[in-house]
Parts: structure tokens; sequence; C-alpha cells
């Protein structure tokens, strides 16, 4: 029975992926007009909430990229208003994240030294060259070409991403004072020569900071039906501690001047009031030593963006346009490099925050970046005594859940194949540097792929009983019959396995000895390129040599309708190819 296609458009037509009007490149000329009132106290929360969570961690990730902490802030102003304008989600925000900054601080430092002028210009167009290769991927519909990353070995980068971020914050929680290095053998063998001149007083800052901001949110949680507390309540006050520690830590350096009496390193002077627009400088050459960087902060960048973009919209039956999604990115990217901002995506945890907070609308990124403004025109001074082991401490609980055990343990439980991309992503990403990690995992995943996959699944199969089944002679309980070999192949056919394929009928056939009639079962095949079809044109030639007789059954109609545009069809022969295993069976008396 044919399918009506008047009766199911919405399973048998394509998605529409083409953009007609100004409201598909920016959303908001859709969403705005509707606005309704009740939404506004929903979206001035939840926007609020993440501006407080946002503030100290944009300082806390600038630091972890090897720039003044102001950069942090800069670059969640222009960036959360313009992903706004153009976002597809209603949820997800976006600034400074520990993965992209570690990124930029392993890129550039290849490059130039941290603290320099140079460090700093070449951090902003970074941001500018991630931006125009998101717009473009976005623009030009191609962003399915991060695909082709798996999630092996995205898990093993943020594994590995972690081991350096915990490594590189070490030294500020110890007070040490030890060169920025992407190795993480290098940066704990310092620490480890260094260990007699840690600062103490910083030390114990540090795991104070640490306990305060792993331990409070859980007592808040156990105490708040004792102190009346609501859950957005709750959610405010715990996800306001890190700029709690911020605050007191900062009045007790000051009250006590810890900087001068105990050496606690501070952040110091940050400028005051909003950035000057500048443009970032461009050559050909620093295009081209940044470019390999660039492509993995734009493509793990959009993937994380997209991920928490897609996660939290289901919750609310929002659909998320992923190329929509690149060129808001793009532009926010782009956008952020003009106020002398870094690179920016979606954060999990804020966006999170976003969405349990009440968030209604993009209109809470918006609020949060007037709120951010403000603090940058007002409340800079305050930060000037903020120690740099309490930086150190947000880092690390921020990012404590990016080593990925459960999923690692998943991983090579389902599949050791994935599993070895797993550990040569992360190990080449310690051992070498995040590009070249990345790059070695990415290649290892694709050559286990054509491993596993050269070798295609063939069964040979018997008939259940008297039914029109057929199954694996070496699972079930099957009739076979001496003349006739069914063979089951459930794999895509191409040029890496369809040699295998080739020998394994031609030799199982001479093995048997009595086969006359050879039935290929073509359910699990969905593809059949180029090379494995003059391979399959053999195999007809020389199943023929041997007086076999060769059919097909149970072709997709996709499929057939390749393979009738060739001479392949009239090779096999029209009489030779069937709907269905039984029928084909039948006709040949089994």
């Amino acid at each position: 029975m044919k399918l009506d296609d008047t009766l199911v458009p919405s399973v048998l037509e394509k998605p529409k992926n083409t953009k007609h009007g100004l409201k598909d490149y920016v959303p908001i000329i859709e969403w705005l007009p509707n606005y309704e009132r009740r939404d506004f106290s929903g979206d001035l929360i939840a926007g609020s909430v993440v501006a407080i969570m946002l503030i100290p961690q944009a300082l806390a990730y600038s630091n972890l990229a090897g720039l003044p902490p102001q950069l942090g802030l800069y670059s969640s102003i222009i960036s959360l208003i313009l992903f706004a304008l153009l976002s597809s989600s209603k949820f997800l925000s976006i600034g400074p994240v520990a993965i992209i900054s570690i990124l930029t601080a392993a890129g550039i430092g290849q490059i130039s030294q941290q603290g320099t002028p140079e460090y700093i210009g070449l951090a902003i167009t970074l941001a500018l060259l991630v931006g125009i290769i998101q717009f473009v991927m976005g623009f030009f519909q191609i962003g399915f070409i991060v695909n082709f990353i798996s999630h092996p070995v995205i898990s093993g980068f943020s594994s590995a991403a972690a081991v350096i971020i915990f490594s590189s914050q070490l030294k500020s929680l110890l007070g040490l004072k030890i060169p920025y290095s992407e190795n993480v053998f290098s940066t704990f063998s310092f620490i480890f020569s260094s260990l007699s001149e840690t600062n103490s007083s910083t030390l114990i800052l540090g795991i104070i900071g640490l306990v305060f901001l792993v331990f409070l949110p859980q007592v808040l949680r156990k105490f708040h039906s004792l102190i009346n507390l609501s859950d957005l309540h709750l959610q405010i006050l715990t996800k306001s501690s890190p700029l709690f520690l911020v605050i007191l830590t900062s009045l007790i350096v000051w009250i006590f001047q810890l900087n001068q009496t105990q050496g606690i390193a501070i952040v110091g002077d940050i400028p005051a009031g909003f950035p000057s627009l500048a443009l970032p400088k461009i050559s050909l050459e620093t295009v081209r030593n940044l470019l390999p960087i660039a492509l993995a902060i734009a493509f793990v960048g959009f993937m994380e963006s997209y991920s928490v973009a897609t996660t939290l919209g289901s919750k609310r039956g929002q659909k998320i346009d992923p190329n929509q999604e690149l060129i808001a990115l793009g532009v926010a990217n782009i956008g952020t490099t003009f106020v002398g901002g870094y690179a920016v995506t979606g954060s999990f945890s804020r966006s999170m925050v976003n969405f349990m907070s009440g968030a209604s609308t993009q209109l809470s990124s918006i609020i949060s970046s007037v709120l951010i403004i403000l603090t940058l025109l007002l409340l800079m001074p305050l930060f000037y005594y903020l120690p740099q082991a309490i930086l150190a401490a947000i880092i690390l609980v921020a990012v404590k859940d990016l080593f990925d055990t459960h999923g690692v343990k998943h991983i090579w439980i389902y599949s050791r194949a994935d599993g070895y991309s797993w550990l040569v992503t992360f190990f080449g990403i310690l051992v070498f540097n995040i590009q070249i990690g990345l790059l070695i995992g990415a290649i290892a995943a694709i050559t286990l792929y054509l491993w596993r996959t050269s070798k295609p699944h063939v069964v040979v199969v018997g008939r259940v009983g008297e039914t029109e089944h057929f199954r694996s002679v070496s699972r079930f309980d099957v009739a076979t019959f001496p003349s006739v070999l069914a063979v089951r192949i459930d794999e895509n056919l191409y040029f890496a396995n369809t040699k295998y394929l080739e020998d394994y009928l031609f030799y199982t056939v001479l093995e048997t000895g009595q086969v006359k009639h050879l039935v290929l079962i073509l359910s699990g095949v969905n593809y059949i390129d180029v090379s494995a079809l003059d391979t399959l044109e053999k195999l007809i030639t020389e199943m023929k040599v041997l007086d076999v007789n060769v059919y097909l059954t149970e072709i997709k109609s996709r499929l057939m309708e390749k393979l009738e545009r060739t001479d392949f069809i009239k090779e096999v022969g029209d009489n030779r190819i069937f709907l269905t295993t039984h029928e084909a069976m039948s006709k040949l008396g089994c």
C-alpha cells in the first residue's frame, strides 16, 4: 500500500531551510510586537540573576584566557544584545565560558606572551575570525559540518580541558608565580618544584573560597524550608554565591590590607566606564596564525551553544534553527570585537539559570547586558581588592563538571572503538596541545569508523519455521537449503568495505560447494557508492563463472531509483529482483 502524500505532508516533505524574509534572519521582528506585559517580570528576574552570576564569572574567565579582567565584561555587553536580536533561542545566555577561554589562551599563547598589548590585540582579532567563520557557516547553511566531530572526541576534549584549567589555576590558589603553559606536565613540574614558595595566606583564602562555593548552595537547599525561602529566592541566592564571595573577600583584603601584609595577589585597577569603540587590527599573517584555533573555537562554541539551546528549547516545545544560531553567534562575536572583547559562546550554567528563573523571551539577555553596563560605569572600583585566588576558586567550581567521568564510562562500556577515540583525544591534547589533540582525535574517530565499517556485518539467514521470516542461522533455529545461500547485508556499501564483502561471498560459495543460488538481502543497505557498484557487478560476473545465480531482495526505493539509472539492473536481470526474501525463496522452491 502506498502512502497518500497529501495525508502526511509533515512526514514526507523535506524540511524547508530557505529563508524568505527579514524576520527569518532577525527573529526579534517577530517576537517583540507580540511581547506580553506579564512576561516582563520573568525576564527582569532572569536577566538580573544571570548578570549577578555572569559578572564574577566574566572576570574569572578573562583571567583564565590570560586577559585583563575587564575584557570579560566587555565581551558580555554588545554580544548579549546582538545575540538576543538574532537568536532563535529564548533561553540561551552567551558570554565568556571556560572552554573558549582556555582555547583562546592556548591558541594565542603560542604566538605572543600573556599580558602584552599584542596578546590582547590577538585575542580581539581571534574573536573577529571566529565570528566571521560562524556567520559564513550559518548564512550558507553549512552548520552540518560540525557533525563530523564525534561525541567521544568532544568528551575527550572537554575532559582534557578540565585538567588544563585545573593545572592553570593551581598557581593562583597557591600564590605562586609560574609562567602559563598549555602542557600540563610542565605546569605540574613547575608547581612541584615551587611548592616551598607557597603563600599560606593565599592558599587558606582559596580553600575558604572553594568550600564556600561548593557547600553554601548545598546548605541553602537543605535548610531553605526552615528559613522560609521560596524556590525562586533559593535559586537567586545559590547562583549569587560567587558574587557574595567576591564582595566579601574583597572587603576582607581591603580592611586588613592583606595584599601588603600577606602578599595576597589582587586584581588591582580595572578601568571603569564603557569601552571605547575600536577596529581590530588584522593582517594576512595574523589570519594565517590564528585560523586553526579560530576554526576550533567556532566549531566547539557552536556545538556547546546549540546543544544547550536545543535542550532548553525542548522543555518548552521551541524549535531551534541551527543555522540561525550560527548567524547569531557569528554577529555576536564580530560585534564584541569592536568594544575590545574576546570570543563568546553559550553557557550551560547561565542558560539553565535563565530558564529556571522564569525567562520568557530574549529580552532577559538584553536586561543582563544593561546591568553589566551599569556595573562597568559605577562599580568597577569595588573589584580592586579582589583576590586572584578567589577568581581561581570560581573557575574551578564552575568547570568541575567538565571532566566527563560518566560519559567516558558510558562510551567505554558501549563501544571500545569510541573509547579509544576518547583516549587518543584526551592524551593527544595533554601531550601536545589543544589544536593538535583535537585534530588527532578527529582523525582517530574517522579512521576507527572506516576500520569498523570496512568489515560489513554479513549474516547468513534461514527460514523461521513455516513463516515468511528469515533470521540468522547462528542465533535462531531456522531451516536452510544446500543449494541456496541467503545473505543479509547490514551496512551501507562503499569503497572501503566491498572488497571484504566480495571475498566473503566468493569463498563462502566455494567452501560450501553446493550453492547454485545466491540471494543478497539489502534491507540494511541505504547507500551504494560507485566503487561498491563496480564490485557488485564484478561479483555477479564471478558467480556466473561458478554457475551461481545472484538474486537481490528488499532493495529500498531510493536506492532502487539510483540503481535503475545504471546498467546494473539489466546485469542482474529484472526476473531476479524481488520485493521480499520470502518471495525470492519461494521462487527458488525453498
